[in-house]
């Protein structure tokens, strides 16, 4: 098979760099679409071409994307927490607008949407599916809203001739979440002594490295403007804790709040962010609003369709402790 030439947009991200790999071991060609003065540590030592540019910029996305075969559009801006939600929907609605109109102008043959199944419904007796109804309405917070109406507008271009498919990843974990992401940063949070409660609520928990293969396997099997939930395996955060503990050596929190005192707790939070710190909050009101509902998917339609089989999560949890000890983001290991 001749070797292609790819565009990632957010290669240098968590899941990006991760398909930006599966790509090279693939012998594909990879041009990188990236911000001026981005962090590229999640690239180092991959032989890749650099496109300077952002995704709020059309122009510079078509520059990107000319003599291209295949587009990964992975590029997001994932928070969930933010204080002016404007530019979270200028980078992933528009953005993501401006990529498909490339790929149309550059007739590629497959553009891959990275979505979120934070975009998907979730039914009250079961895990979610792609075909769960869902409305804008169900969406929580300013990054699933704005994943929503991206996800919206990639099955329009679908209807109109754009050959995108589109991937659901869950809650992806393993090495080179650099930022790190929300989930990352509870793993960090556990290594570092600093999560000694949780609420009842669960996530679908996937290796990053399984999502990068699905993305693969989505670009050469799947059908256009079809939905693929990128999953792995169904974890309360107990039983996440629980799996934390026995990889780590450390010992996992046992005492359960309520929703309403971690409400609370939320809500002061994020009122000492906005008027003091102005950071991140250690638990956002969408977080806690989040939590409500157990994130539980069932990836059925992605392995029946596109042959994805995700492995057991212990590895890639293992690989994350491994990397947030390394980078100094976790204590080290006693």
């Amino acid at each position: 098979m001749a070797a292609k030439q790819a565009l990632v947009t957010g290669g240098n991200g968590f899941v990006g760099c991760h398909v930006v790999r599966a790509l090279l071991k693939r012998g594909d060609r990879v041009r990188v679409l990236v911000r001026e003065n981005a962090d590229l540590a999640a690239l180092a030592g991959l032989d890749v071409e650099l496109a300077r540019g952002d995704v709020r910029d059309g122009a510079a996305v078509e520059r990107a994307a000319a003599a291209c075969d295949e587009i990964y559009h992975v590029a997001a801006d994932y928070r969930l927490w933010v204080t002016d939600p404007a530019p979270m929907f200028a980078a992933n609605v528009e953005g993501t607008r401006n990529v498909l109109e490339a790929a149309r102008r550059a007739s590629v043959s497959r553009v891959v949407y990275t979505s979120t199944v934070g975009a998907l419904g979730i039914p009250e007796d079961g895990p979610g599916r792609e075909d769960t109804p869902v409305a804008f309405s169900d969406m929580t917070g300013p990054y699933k809203q704005s994943k929503y109406l991206a996800e919206q507008a990639a099955q329009a271009a679908a209807r109109s001739g754009v050959p995108v498919v589109i991937v659901n990843p869950s809650t992806p974990v393993g090495a080179c979440d650099f930022k790190p992401t929300p989930t990352g940063r509870i793993i960090v949070d556990f290594l570092n002594h600093r999560m000694p409660a949780y609420v009842d609520t669960g996530l679908n928990l996937v290796d990053v490295e399984d999502v990068a293969r699905g993305h693969l396997l989505a670009a050469e099997r799947g059908r256009i403007g079809e939905k693929y939930i990128l999953g792995g395996e169904n974890l309360t955060l107990r039983e996440l804790f629980e799996r934390l503990a026995a990889l780590s050596g450390l010992p996992a929190p046992r005492v359960r709040i309520p929703y309403a005192v971690a409400f609370g707790f939320a809500l002061g939070a994020e009122a000492v962010a906005r008027t003091v710190t102005h950071r991140a909050p250690r638990a956002s009101l969408t977080e806690v609003r989040m939590a409500r509902k157990k994130m539980f998917f069932d990836s059925s339609k992605a392995r029946y369709e596109l042959g994805y089989e995700p492995g057991p999560i212990d590895g890639a949890l293992s690989r994350a402790i491994e990397f947030f000890r390394k980078s100094g983001a976790a204590k080290a290991a006693a």
